[in-house]
């Protein structure tokens, strides 16, 4: 029986040692992977700022969240190791990358605090500051306990100053923190006033709607939008500014500390701790993010100086309304000294302790607040001195440029006074500077961006199948009053359950070339995700919710060419006729239907056609299009060839679909001025931009369909509905409705039934 080899004294601690140091390379690895992780999300951010022109660089990809925080962490394992013997040149280097990676995460978290709620805030700050505070202090320790060492190396300088530096760019953070949790609700306010201002005037010109007129209104909740983003508004605070400032000094602290090792040891690569040559890879990959994560902040501080260096406030820069604490800064930190507190002690004088002492650190707190804001303003007022003059002389070669241009001069006239009469939608925090034009501009471009994409991937095909209905009358003709009822009450319409049915018939037809069935089943694919996007802005919460899912069996019509089951392309090859068809998908659904009711017998809350599964209200409406379709069908001229019959009923099926789809349509500038209009903050920007998308995609269609005489005006509450346009046009036309809205003393349940069997029987 073999045994452990046997150690004694130190060659046991030895032993136990290096098994213990064996694994330390790979947890380099991991460390160095985390940083890879953050600096590739760093980089995100960046490229998606230039892409979309954003120069003042949202958080979308690397936010302050329980994940960023957690990769921090792990990047930050050599900074809080205090046992490991680190004292060769990268090494130290390598702990003052760690240092300064995270005092430049720290300096691009500060905007995405305004994508977050308040509880959201408070959290993630919180975190942060236990892990930086963490780390400040284990540094601080692990020099306090090397001081008679410090002769043996060079490097605790940087390492001091950017360990300070990360409590500073911390101290920033949460007081931009304080300042977001008031900041959002002055935001919300001036949107609202300019959303009442710009109803108001919507209203008064509803009845002249253009796509001029949508694209003009889209412009101006854009500029809303994006003004009074929190993100974009700390973007160009003071406090960001600052942020820059520090993070730009980090940077060449770290490329100097680097610089001077290599200077002073002849070389830079040189490993003694018991991670290995992984720390050289920590070291590589987090100098690496420390130069791509200075870019934002230091782009964001130019960003903050050029607005001030615009002629048309050159200078607010330098007068005393600079420097005025606004209340928005300290709002929250005034709440919360003026809440109660202590509410759960009994004895008044504990109570009243607690609250003094409350009161006192939340004063102190606010001193710092207020400090922390002038010092701010103060780097910026000095930052755009000092720069102003090389920004100025830029801008004066750039117009001497612009100049030059004498053709686009017009077109650049044009744009100014454009971009002039947007500028009251712009929104700013009492203080603030105002947008400059090129600013407005730049965000203007963007959404002219948007509306060239969406005419990009706008539908040609839907555009030339809607051209082929000259009028609305599919949506009456495609369910005919004098079919027989299968139930006593019969459920409702959506705009996308007839438009589906019909397509399901015109799939089943003989004799049609697949060319045709594949180009409708195309435009229809386009149509219905219109038709949805409308009836889900426009419907309340749960309305027809069962008849719309009814609708949801398009993805088995086009994609396998099925119905509930049946074969349309089977049914196709093997029908003689149209009439075939027609019969044998009739039966199907009558058939579902009536089996249905049987299986619930009286149940009360079945006997609402509302209640009824999706399958079963698909299937009345089956029974009821196919039946209507029948009756065209026997109604047509017989003389003619069958393939002509045929293609002549497919025709008919997708000029009804396409008069179903157009009425559907003219409610596309209610959802787009709709979406135009988000009360949560947060979602603005997002539901302006696809208000803008689909703009540009729909323009074209919603001019074709206005250039029409609408049977029902578009800004009506009935127009969203399609039983709405039936009751209209049928009322129009002198026709009784008789099965769409039914009463209480409709025929019996079982009136059905009897119909089923004449059917069968016939």
């Amino acid at each position: 029986m073999s045994s452990a080899p046997y150690f004694s004294g130190n060659d046991d601690d030895e032993y136990v040692q290096t098994r213990l140091n064996a694994p330390m390379p790979w947890i380099g690895a991991y460390v160095a992977a985390a940083s890879v992780v953050c600096a590739l999300a760093m980089a995100a951010d960046v490229v998606y700022g230039f892409r979309c022109k954003k120069l003042w660089f949202p958080c979308k990809f690397f936010s302050l969240n329980a994940t960023s925080l957690t990769l921090l962490a792990v990047a930050l394992k050599l900074p809080v190791d205090l046992t490991t013997n680190m004292w060769a040149v990268t090494d130290r280097l390598a702990k003052v990358s760690s240092l300064a990676f995270m005092s430049t995460a720290t300096a691009n978290f500060v905007t995405s605090l305004g994508s977050m709620g308040d509880q959201e805030i408070i959290m993630n700050v919180t975190a942060l500051s236990i892990l930086v505070i963490t780390v400040f202090v284990d540094v601080f320790i692990q020099i306090a306990e090397m001081r008679p060492f410090i002769h043996r190396h060079l490097i605790f300088p940087e390492e001091v100053l950017v360990a300070v530096f990360m409590i500073l760019l911390l101290f920033l953070l949460v007081s931009s923190a304080i300042m977001v949790l008031s900041t959002k609700r002055y935001l919300d306010g001036k949107y609202q006033e300019m959303h009442s201002a710009v109803l108001s005037q919507e209203l008064r010109d509803m009845r002249q709607v253009t796509t001029q007129g949508l694209r003009a209104l889209v412009e101006k909740y854009w500029v809303m939008a994006q003004t009074s983003n929190p993100q974009f508004v700390i973007a160009g605070s003071a406090i960001c500014t600052a942020c820059g400032v520090i993070c730009a000094l980090v940077f060449l602290i770290t490329a100097e500390a680097e610089i001077r090792m290599i200077l002073v040891h002849k070389r830079l690569v040189h490993t003694a701790s018991v991670y290995g040559n992984s720390t050289t890879w920590i070291l590589i990959v987090q100098s690496i993010g420390v130069i791509v994560g200075s870019v934002a902040p230091l782009l964001r501080w130019c960003m903050a100086i050029k607005f001030r260096c615009s002629s048309e406030i050159r200078n607010f820069c330098f007068s005393r309304d600079e420097f005025k604490i606004r209340e928005y800064w300290t709002e929250r930190l005034v709440q919360w000294k003026g809440s109660s507190s202590a509410s759960g002690i009994r004895h008044r004088k504990f109570r009243k302790f607690v609250h003094d002492a409350k009161g006192l650190t939340l004063d102190q707190f606010m001193n710092i607040q207020i400090f922390i804001i002038l010092s701010s303003k103060l780097i910026l007022v000095v930052s755009t001195s000092l720069l102003c003059p090389f920004y100025l002389c830029f801008q004066r070669i750039e117009r001497l440029r612009m100049q030059r241009r004498i053709n686009s001069l017009p077109r650049d006239a044009d744009q100014s006074g454009a971009v002039a009469d947007l500028r009251f939608y712009a929104l700013r925090l009492d203080g603030e500077v105002q947008l400059p034009n090129d600013a407005l501009k730049s965000i203007t471009d963007e959404v002219d961006d948007v509306f060239k994409i969406g005419r990009i991937q706008g539908s040609n095909s839907l555009l030339q199948f809607l051209r082929a209905s000259h009028s609305f009358n599919g949506v009456i003709a495609f369910d005919s009053n004098q079919v027989p009822s299968l139930h006593y009450r019969e459920p409702p319409n959506c705009w996308s359950l007839p438009v589906v049915t019909l397509t399901s018939i015109a799939i089943s037809l003989p004799r049609i070339p697949r060319e045709s069935v594949d180009g409708l089943i195309s435009s229809v694919r386009r149509g219905l995700s219109y038709a949805k996007l409308i009836e889900k802005c426009l419907y309340n919460s749960g309305d027809l919710a069962n008849i719309r899912k009814a609708a949801e069996t398009w993805a088995e019509v086009e994609l396998y060419r099925k119905w509930q089951g049946v074969d349309l392309g089977k049914l196709s090859r093997e029908s003689d006729n149209s009439k075939k068809s027609l019969e044998n998908l009739a039966t199907v659904a009558i058939k579902t239907v009536l089996d249905f009711k049987r299986k619930t017998g009286g149940c009360l809350m079945m006997s609402n056609p509302l209640n009824w599964p999706d399958n079963i209200v698909s299937a009345n409406s089956m029974y009821r299009i196919s039946q209507t379709i029948l009756s065209i069908h026997n109604q047509s001229d017989h003389h003619d060839e069958q393939q002509q019959a045929d293609e002549h009923l497919f025709q008919l099926l997708s000029d009804m679909i396409a008069d179903i789809l157009s009425a559907c349509l003219t409610n596309l500038s209610r959802v787009i001025t709709m979406k135009c209009h988000r009360n949560a903050i947060e979602e603005r920007e997002r539901s302006v931009f696809e208000a803008a998308l689909l703009l540009g995609e729909t323009e074209e269609i919603l001019e074709l369909l206005w250039g029409r005489e609408l049977p029902i005006s578009p800004d009506s509450e009935q127009a969203a509905y399609i039983d709405g346009w039936r009751s209209v046009m049928e009322l129009d036309n002198g026709i009784q409705l008789n099965a769409l809205s039914s009463s209480e003393n409709d025929p019996p349940e079982n009136s059905g039934d009897h119909v089923f069997i004449k059917i069968m029987e016939d």
